[in-house]
């Protein structure tokens, strides 16, 4: 599907409560992800629920919704619409820069956004036993991780973790010696980066079956953590 700009983003999430009052509307936005309301999303929308609430994010419009209300509702189930792994990174937390809320999305967050065989696992859980109809792998600008997988650096566990995403730079077609002070092959790779993630879960037995029959999409995206605006990589 094509990625919508910020003014037709905006338009659907409007559209979609038109001929709602103020109040009404705000009840109609927070309300909490149930088993029917998740079921009844196509991963397309569940894609767009996402576009639609990273616009409102970055027009600093953000829905007003009763948390407190969400805790009660969420107590006894969950019924998220969407997952999203994430890096760890403290200027990209998920459910403020799609503004979503409680109940609304499993977040998976490890440095660097990467899948190991953890991250995988909990995805077959929140697609395949729990419903949801998308898998977001988001990437961001000025990733630590990534530049450290460039420069090679080494730290325990770290060193680990960061050598999986060395072979995306080595994905590249890029000559010299790589340095993370290179800001656009810093990009390049996080970027790169996503992209593996987004193909290695596609091909994941579990999710793949889930893919063929239509019930979840994977997608990728990087965050600006300029601006706060989530680009859709094709």
């Amino acid at each position: 599907m094509p990625v919508l700009n910020r003014r037709q983003t905006l338009g659907l999430a409007s559209a979609a409560y038109l001929a709602l009052p103020g109040a009404a509307w705000a009840q109609a936005a927070c309300a909490i992800s149930t088993a029917a309301t998740q079921s009844a999303l196509t991963p397309d929308a569940a894609l767009r629920r996402l576009q639609e609430g990273n616009a409102r994010f970055v027009a600093g419009k953000p829905l007003h919704c009763d948390l407190r209300q969400q805790v009660r509702g969420t107590a006894q189930a969950q019924a998220p619409f969407a997952a999203v792994v994430g890096c760890i990174d403290s200027r990209v937390p998920p459910e403020l820069v799609f503004d979503q809320h409680i109940g609304d999305i499993f977040a998976a967050r490890v440095a660097g956004n990467i899948v190991n065989d953890d991250i995988l696992g909990s995805l077959e859980f929140a697609t395949r036993l729990a419903g949801a109809r998308l898998i977001a792998v988001l990437g961001h600008s000025e990733c630590g991780a990534v530049k450290g997988a460039i420069d090679g650096a080494q730290l325990g566990h770290l060193t680990g973790l960061l050598a999986r995403i060395r072979p995306s730079l080595q994905r590249l077609d890029y000559s010299g010696v790589p340095s993370s002070k290179d800001a656009a092959l810093v990009q390049r790779v996080a970027e790169r980066n996503v992209r593996d993630a987004v193909a290695q879960l596609e091909q994941a037995e579990v999710l793949r079956a889930l893919i063929e029959q239509g019930q979840l999409r994977v997608v990728g995206a990087m965050h600006d953590v300029a601006t706060g605006r989530i680009d859709w990589l094709a």
